[in-house]
């Protein structure tokens, strides 16, 4: 497989944050980066030079999670206040207050639908939500431990979690049952996510290990084990062939999934690298970190962005339907196909929606945030909340600020290219190859632009 044309190089760099940032999301278009933080607040930059960002002050705690609708006209946050905020991503900065949870909300994630909202909390649970009819749906709970990190799959069929209690769980959204629980990790479960294509999902842990198992024949396919310290978090880029991590030993790594080996090593931040996430392209991606900063970087790799959302992926299918379905089957970007043909049998095509039927359910969606946007509207700047049992007001007062965003230089950073040899047999943990002999240093200095 080719490496990237060129290697990623940070573009953006936020400053704003007064503690250490928890958490980013992109919106659809790019024009808006989220970021929560210990310091209580929620920032929304702007993609576009010298603008202003807004600070949404509405939790009484760190906010722990982040998360843009599929049409971005919503942002759902978590934090330590035990609460839920439903925002709308402009000036006036009204939110929707859901409660229902008794300990810290650590994550919360869109259906791909817009309709649903899953939250994990310390409290040992998984919530669904109803987004539109602000209604709290049902709980999930096997977890023994806190819960870090729920996340539903592409077709919104399934939600997998990850727990202090060291397992991962996929579960049934219809059936809310527990379908498997993966345990090979051997601490803490930090992140969890699935894979664009719904058949992989991959865990990030305080093992300082990644590891990748396959949804419906439930094996294990890969195991990275290339931080010094504890995997904060990870997402994957939307082609399905590569994976960042952002660790506590400050450091950010790329990992081609399709050759099994680790591409770069980026060093930007100045202790943990708490966050990261890819854009919904797959163009850029940003990380945050204990040092309070966001930074926003650009891939650089040899895809068509454009064509990467026009792809329908595949659903996933559970193992006991799995029939001869192959073990692997991450989605082929185009013009790599054959170097895939060796490990694998029987690659599948992209399925391509009809753009009427795309478009149409673009719309409706969009519509569906709009009437929510009304209602916050109407509901005044003070939010409606929805507790269990009953909803009540929330007497918290929120705000968005205009601040000015600092663009600060990022000289001195460094990057390490790694060069490795490609796993031999797929899927194989990666080799174990020590990394001074993998890696060559080069230094570049970024201005602020």
């Amino acid at each position: 497989m080719a490496l990237p044309q060129e290697d990623p190089s940070l573009e953006r760099h936020f400053k704003g944050h007064r503690d250490a940032v928890t958490c980013v999301d992109f919106s659809l278009n790019k024009k808006q980066l989220a970021s929560g933080s210990m310091d209580s607040c929620l920032m929304v930059w702007h993609m576009k030079p010298q603008s202003r960002a807004y600070r949404f002050t509405g939790h009484k705690d760190a906010v722990t999670c982040v998360n843009f609708s599929p049409s971005g006209h919503l942002l759902a946050s978590g934090s330590r206040d035990k609460t839920v905020r439903i925002w709308v991503p402009n000036v006036k900065g009204e939110s929707t207050v859901f409660r229902a949870h008794t300990a810290t909300v650590r994550s919360v994630h869109f259906c791909s639908d817009g309709q649903s909202l899953v939250t994990a909390s310390d409290d040992k649970t998984i919530k669904v939500w109803s987004t539109h009819r602000q209604k709290f749906l049902f709980s999930l709970s096997q977890h023994i431990n806190w819960v870090r990190c729920a996340k539903f799959s592409p077709d919104g069929r399934l939600i997998v979690s990850a727990s202090d209690d060291k397992t991962v769980k996929l579960w049934d959204k219809n059936s809310r049952e527990c379908i498997y629980s993966y345990c090979e990790h051997g601490g803490f479960v930090t992140y969890v996510d699935f894979h664009p294509s719904g058949t992989c999902i991959a865990a990030a842990g305080m093992d300082n290990t990644v590891k990748v198992w396959d949804v419906r024949t439930h094996r294990l396919l890969q195991h990275y084990q290339l931080h010094s310290a504890a995997v904060n978090a990870l997402s994957f880029h939307p082609s399905g062939n590569y994976l960042i991590t952002a660790s506590s030993d400050s450091t950010l790594k790329i990992l081609d999934l399709m050759e099994g080996r680790l591409l770069y090593t980026l060093h930007g931040h100045q202790g943990p690298a708490t966050t990261v996430a890819f854009s919904r392209t797959g163009e850029y991606f940003a990380s945050g970190g204990s040092d309070e900063q966001v930074m926003v970087w650009k891939s650089n790799f040899d895809i068509d962005y454009g064509e990467v959302l026009k792809v329908q992926r595949p659903p996933a299918t559970l193992a006991s339907s799995a029939g001869n379905l192959p073990a692997v089957d991450f989605p082929i970007s185009p013009g790599r196909g054959k170097s895939l043909e060796s490990m694998q049998s029987q690659p599948q095509e992209p399925i391509s929606m009809p753009q009427t039927l795309t478009s149409t359910l673009e719309h409706i969606v969009g519509q569906l945030d709009v009437l929510t946007q009304v209602q916050l509207t109407l509901s005044g700047n003070t939010g409606l909340t929805y507790s269990v049992p009953s909803p009540e007001k929330d007497s918290f007062q929120t705000s968005a600020e205009p601040i000015e965003v600092s663009h600060a230089s990022a000289s001195h950073q460094w990057w390490t290219q790694c060069r490795s040899p490609a796993s031999p047999l797929w899927p194989l943990a990666v080799p174990q190859v020590p990394e001074s002999t993998l890696q060559r240093r080069q230094s570049l200095s970024w201005s602020s632009g």
